[in-house]
């Protein structure tokens, strides 16, 4: 697979159109396809069609969303981080390895991530009282302010983004995707 992830192709975004009416051109997907099938007509190159997509997809949403963890000083990994201790509910903590498993970060990054939100006064760490040797983790009231402001916007973008399909599409995209990610996780 080829992604090519540069900013030519960005049309205009909020066309919710019928997709009947319209003509499109081909996109960068596409051409690659194109340039594939010239150069080696031997190989069926259609999977590219989905997965060059995806992961373009991946990139740009990837971009949209970080453009709301930046505004609240955050990465990833930290909005992440701070939102797993907020699911978590009153008293708002978790071990640090239960963090991991709830999060998209790996117990190799977690100890960053704790640190830096620690030093920024976002979270707290313990002894846990059961294993001595054991840390908690746990959000502070700041931290709690701060996620919860930011989680707000987050689910204001995320809408704003699955904004530019039906509610249809939008409905037989998760279905699709779940069965699909469920499949491969297996």
């Amino acid at each position: 697979m080829e992604a090519d992830v540069s900013s030519e192709d960005r049309g205009p975004a909020a066309d919710r159109s019928d997709p009947s009416d319209r003509v499109e051109r081909p996109d960068r997907v596409a051409r690659i396809q194109a340039d594939w099938r010239r150069e080696r007509p031997d190989l069926d190159v259609g999977p590219q069609g989905v997965i060059g997509r995806l992961h373009r997809l991946a990139d740009r949403l990837g971009a949209e969303l970080r453009l709301v963890y930046d505004r609240y000083g955050l990465g990833e990994g930290e909005f992440d981080v701070l939102c797993a201790l907020r699911r978590a509910g009153e008293p708002f903590e978790r071990a640090p390895g239960e963090l991991a498993a709830h999060t998209m970060v790996t117990t190799g990054a977690m100890t960053k991530r704790i640190d830096r939100l620690e030093r920024s006064g976002l979270v707290t760490r313990r002894r846990s009282g059961d294993d001595q040797r054991g840390r908690i983790v746990a959000l502070t009231p700041a931290g709690r302010d701060l996620v919860d402001r930011a989680f707000t916007d987050h689910m204001a973008n995320e809408r704003r983004l699955l904004g530019l399909v039906t509610p249809e599409e939008a409905a037989a995209l998760e279905k699709l995707l779940a069965g699909w990610l469920h499949r491969l996780e297996d």
